[in-house]
């Protein structure tokens, strides 16, 4: 069977699935068609087509019934794309130049852009989204508890990544145009708490080197990708080849994807 028909017959059968149980749940809760449709806001006559496999519930509406239900993801057969969950998080807490996946059912994992960060700093997937950080600091500001979140990373053993990244930050709202709209108000907000911050948050007087960058392996590469760190990434000993720069331009692109 060619790749595309086994796909489609993959969706399928998923869709199949997920309206069979949506059905047996709103049967066992004793709620009629109308009644369940009511409350995610939909028409009867949709939720019945539904039910019965026409079309595909929205995200939004599959994360109602997990609520209203109590139920997770797995009771529809499905498993968490904790990837596109927590891609589909920074999108929505600044890093809004990232692709937000529309198929990506939320999990409620990362409702605070505190456990985004906490997240990419923790498990540094990739480098777009340790840059995509700095739109999300800077538009979640005042979302963010930053010494709570610095106690968090002290104790997994990485005690100076949020330093470093709250650094990378101010530099790079520092290198950045001037802003306007509403990261006008963030940019100058974000200068102000993440200066408070870093005059609490030492950069180690010496500590092991943290190496940050998935793609070092071997001694000789550490030695290379030290070697060419930035003075902030030496500063806090995070082992990285990304440079103020890099966090710069993902600000850049998220203003100007807003």
């Amino acid at each position: 069977m060619p790749k595309t028909q086994d796909h489609d017959s993959k969706l399928s059968r998923t869709r199949r699935a997920i309206a069979a149980q949506v059905r047996s749940l709103r049967r066992a809760r004793g709620w009629t068609q109308a009644e369940l449709a009511a409350k995610l806001g939909l028409s009867q006559s949709r939720l019945s087509e539904l039910e019965a496999g026409d079309g595909s519930f929205a995200a939004e509406h599959l994360l109602t019934v997990i609520a209203l239900f109590n139920v997770d993801l797995a009771a529809f057969g499905m498993d968490a794309d904790d990837d596109g969950d927590l891609q589909n998080a920074l999108v929505r807490h600044g890093a809004k130049h990232l692709r937000e996946r529309s198929e990506v059912v939320p999990t409620g994992r990362y409702t605070r852009p505190a456990d985004a960060v906490r997240t990419v700093l923790l498990e540094p997937r990739s480098e777009r989204w340790l840059t995509a950080l700095a739109p999300v600091v800077v538009w979640s500001i005042d979302e963010l508890a930053l010494p709570p979140l610095q106690h968090d990373l002290a104790v997994a053993g990485v005690p100076n990544r949020l330093g470093w990244l709250a650094e990378n930050v101010v530099a790079a709202t520092g290198s950045s145009t001037a802003p306007a709209g509403p990261w006008r108000q963030r940019f100058r907000r974000a200068e102000v708490v993440l200066a408070a911050f870093l005059t609490h948050v030492e950069p180690p007087a010496s500590a092991a080197p943290d190496p940050l960058d998935r793609g070092i392996r071997s001694s000789k590469t550490w030695q290379e990708v030290w070697s060419a760190a930035s003075p902030i990434s030496r500063r806090w000993g995070v082992v990285t080849a990304l440079q103020p720069d890099d966090f710069a331009r993902a600000l850049e692109a998220a203003r100007a994807s807003d």
